[in-house]
């Protein structure tokens, strides 16, 4: 999958203690069906073996439906499944080191809440941004929130697609449309809704119009 060809526009962040099906294969592909066009496989709470085991079942729902796959912070694990990219946040491995280890062909996101982190993460071989939190949430009760004069800033600043993330959800994200924002990264407004294709396909095709 091309680099350049990434579509950004609904960017699934997974959460099992969140979802609402019995798996997170179930909660994934029906994600995907909805309209998410990336998935990050975010799993805090396994062992190694356990997250490279669900990794590998991912991979095959994503290729099914010719979707990148991240895998938050852990190299190792997609270096191993093949999978698209790694995403890292400011206390993970750097951004030029992930670069060096994956080498140009594979996606590196990185989690930047200021210009200076922006900056800095472009420099440093980023794809793309993960800009926020937008707004507190509870999926990550100690993210710091991004103002929108702080947002449109770093989109001045940076030429990466900037997907917002941190309390986006049906309510929040026409905040973000006609800014030059390229995408929705969701958690729990997908994730966690009785219906997840419908909530991923509301919000796809929401920001798109």
């Amino acid at each position: 999958m091309k680099k350049d060809k990434i579509d950004y526009t609904l960017y699934l962040c997974t959460d099992r203690g969140l979802m609402s099906t019995d798996t997170l294969e179930e909660a994934v592909e029906q994600a995907v069906r909805g309209g998410c066009t990336v998935v990050q496989l975010r799993e805090k709470d396994c062992t190694s073996l356990e997250f490279y085991e669900t990794a590998k079942r991912i991979k095959e729902i994503t290729d099914k439906y010719q979707v990148p796959l991240i895998i938050n912070d852990r190299v190792d694990i997609a270096l191993a499944v093949d999978a698209d990219g790694v995403h890292v946040g400011q206390d993970d491995l750097p951004a030029g080191e992930v670069r060096r280890i994956l080498g140009p062909d594979k996606i590196v996101g990185v989690s930047a809440g200021c210009v200076e982190e922006a900056v800095r993460a472009s420099a440093d071989g980023a794809d793309y941004l993960g800009v926020g939190a937008m707004y507190a949430t509870s999926t990550k009760e100690d993210a710091d929130v991004t103002s929108r004069e702080e947002l449109l800033k770093i989109r001045e600043s940076v030429d990466l697609p900037i997907v917002v993330i941190g309390g986006i959800n049906q309510q929040t994200y026409q905040n973000f449309k006609g800014i030059g924002i390229d995408g929705l990264a969701v958690v729990s407004a997908v994730i966690a809704a009785k219906d997840i294709e419908a909530a991923a396909r509301e919000l796809s095709e929401g920001f798109r119009s």
